[in-house]
């Protein structure tokens, strides 16, 4: 995994790199995605392995970055062989952050490419890094009453299994810590003190058609890994299955303002029945929301968790 970003554009991207390509799944829940890809990870279709899964900022902008990445995976000899080349597939996501610093800052081919060379196995940086540089949470009254979000991770094993999570929190609703059952980020009151609570605000003031006009963008975005042997329909279930993390988690999820997608990538070496990697994908990725908030910093004049906490 490799981070690159612009801090004080307020954007970055974050590349999780499979050298012998992984069998990848996607689950798109949101309304308002930013996707590569991603129907070529349908079941039905031909190829069935990714070489690595993109994440990034800068909204329809920052798909830019993966073809930095796809750069460095053909220089490295990586990709799908087609007899007299390999062609890196790249599937991504991205999330949108313009206006959080310099809308005019979006990942490029450049940013992608420097994620790529930044990248080790021993990479466990959350917070306000790659993909979660210029993340925010809880946006039902817009940017002057949200908090900072970010970049987490958690993992999980049982027995020879491991199931990892990698997630960019940007959501439109609040974070809840499911331990606790309380919100540990979201839109704040005036004194930036307490949360509104954005399903009870939302009870008070209905939507109306025109909602989408007066509330920034947002969506999360999350990669499961595991060494599962699975197939690719197999991947598609257990990103499906992921989502359940989100939504014990992000209180509303799955919104028209968000563009929630997970993928499943599986290096295929411990035989493990799908319904379990599920499960447990669906908790560690309910662990790497709450990481993501808990280890994010204050920037860009947004409180984090740690100033209310």
């Amino acid at each position: 995994m490799g981070h690159s970003q612009d801090l004080k554009g307020g954007t970055g991207c974050t590349v999780v790199i499979f050298e012998k390509g992984a069998i990848t799944g996607v689950d798109v829940r949101g309304g308002a995605p930013g996707t590569r890809e991603t129907d070529l990870l349908n079941p039905v279709n031909l190829v069935d392995k990714a070489h690595a899964i993109y994440l990034s900022g800068g909204s329809a902008f920052g798909l830019d970055g993966a073809t930095g990445v796809m750069q460095y995976l053909e220089e490295q000899g990586l990709g799908f062989d087609v007899g007299f080349i390999k062609v890196p597939i790249v599937p991504g996501a991205v999330l949108f952050d313009l206006g959080v610093a310099d809308f005019r800052a979006r990942p490029d081919a450049e940013m992608g490419y420097k994620a790529c060379l930044n990248a080790t196995d021993k990479e466990n940086r959350e917070g306000n890094i790659g993909a979660g540089t210029g993340a925010t949470v809880g946006k039902v009254l817009g940017l002057k009453h949200c908090m900072k979000g970010g970049i987490g991770s958690a993992s999980l094993k049982c027995d020879d299994l491991i199931v990892g999570a990698l997630v960019a929190v940007n959501c439109f609703g609040d974070v809840i810590d499911p331990q606790c059952g309380r919100i540990i980020a979201g839109a704040l009151a005036e004194d930036k003190k307490q949360f509104i609570n954005t399903i009870s605000y939302l009870k008070r003031r209905s939507l109306t058609k025109n909602s989408s006009a007066q509330f920034p963008a947002n969506t999360t975005i999350g990669v499961i890994a595991t060494n599962a042997i699975l197939t690719k329909a197999g991947a598609t279930k257990v990103a499906m299955m992921a989502q359940n993390g989100y939504a014990r988690t992000i209180i509303p999820a799955h919104t028209m303002f968000d563009g929630d997608t997970i993928f499943c990538s599986a290096t295929n070496k411990v035989e493990a029945e799908v319904n379990l990697v599920g499960i447990l994908a669906a908790e560690v990725m309910a662990q790497a929301v709450v990481k993501a908030v808990k280890n994010t910093e204050s920037l860009y004049g947004f409180p984090c968790y740690k100033d209310l906490f």
